[in-house]
């Protein structure tokens, strides 16, 4: 078994015309092809790790000839990388992390690579973060892209003075381990309209997707005179780009916190993280600013002095004072 080409080959004393392959896995998914002859090349997009063990199965159609056999990494049981986990933020930082094998000789070093098909050139980790000796347990990565047409396949693999390393594999549907960024541009006016505050952003950023009907949003809006209060006003959760606080009082001062996630698109369905606090309320006005990714950074965020959240609110007690004292 040639694991990294995903081919199986064998050896027949008599030769038949058509041989059925199969591959399982522990989870009992499998893959069945049919060749002329050996050896047997499985599509390496059927996306079956190999670290934990396969099984395959070879068979002669119509003859009741078949051979069976498994195939498990070598090296030292207990060796391989555990707990292996990555997330995209910021939309194009990627970060890594694992935990040693519990039976890995002391010198083990470990390698990640990655890569979106078997078939292309897999990267080697460029920045790994290491713990107090010197051991390979994560990896930043920068300028990452997310394709959803193909899960991205990593590998981690060991070396040491003392014995083989067991090797560890995974594939991950990439859009589903990003961060979502906060949504971009949140204004708050209450001026327009005197029934309540009307409150409109922009979706978060993002590498693969841009429709509007691919994101959910969920709205928390605090009594900043009265932070308690906030249990008894659960989030808000729309579809849209817009919506309307009908519950506002000009003099009172008030939080506000927005997030998104994906919605029927190939987008994390998790939360992403919350839009800066923004107050609004009692004739406050103020310019905001807001995260700005650097991609030459692998700093998880950068303030700069970039307008990102413009207040509109009604100063209408401030205008009365002024006509009665010019009468």
């Amino acid at each position: 078994m040639n694991w990294k080409e995903m081919e199986l080959s064998w050896e027949s004393s008599k030769n038949f015309s058509t041989y059925t392959c199969t591959i399982m896995d522990k989870k009992r998914d499998s893959v069945t092809k049919e060749v002329n002859s050996s050896p047997c090349r499985f599509p390496v997009e059927q996306y079956i790790a190999l670290h934990k063990g396969v099984f395959f199965t070879i068979e002669v159609p119509n003859a009741n000839i078949s051979k069976s056999c498994t195939f498990f990494p070598g090296g030292m049981n207990g060796s391989a990388i555990e707990n292996f986990s990555c997330v995209i933020y910021n939309v194009s930082l990627m970060n890594c992390t694992w935990q040693a094998g519990r039976d890995a000789p002391e010198d083990t070093q470990y390698f990640l690579y990655w890569q979106y098909s078997r078939y292309d050139d897999a990267m080697e980790c460029e920045l790994y973060v290491k713990d107090e000796n010197g051991r390979n347990l994560g990896c930043k990565f920068q300028n990452v892209t997310i394709q959803t047409a193909v899960d991205a396949y990593f590998l981690v693999n060991g070396s040491s003075n003392q014995s083989l390393i067991q090797f560890y594999d995974k594939y991950i549907k990439m859009y589903e381990i990003e961060i979502l960024t906060p949504p971009l541009n949140v204004t708050v006016d209450c001026i327009r309209d005197s029934s309540g505050c009307i409150i409109t952003w922009q979706q978060p950023l993002t590498s693969h997707r841009k429709k509007r009907k691919c994101f959910e949003y969920e709205i928390r809006i605090q009594n900043k005179d009265n932070p308690k209060k906030e249990n008894k006003d659960p989030p808000v959760t729309v579809r849209n780009n817009t919506y309307k606080f009908e519950n506002y009082n000009k003099k009172k001062k008030y939080i506000l916190k927005i997030r998104a996630r994906g919605r029927s698109c190939l987008i994390s369905s998790d939360w992403g993280e919350w839009s800066e606090p923004i107050e609004f309320g009692i004739a406050v006005s103020r310019t905001y600013f807001h995260p700005f990714h650097n991609q030459e950074t692998n700093s998880m965020r950068q303030m700069v002095k970039i307008p990102r959240y413009l207040m509109l609110v009604e100063c209408c007690n401030s205008s009365k004072q002024k006509i009665k004292h010019n009468k």
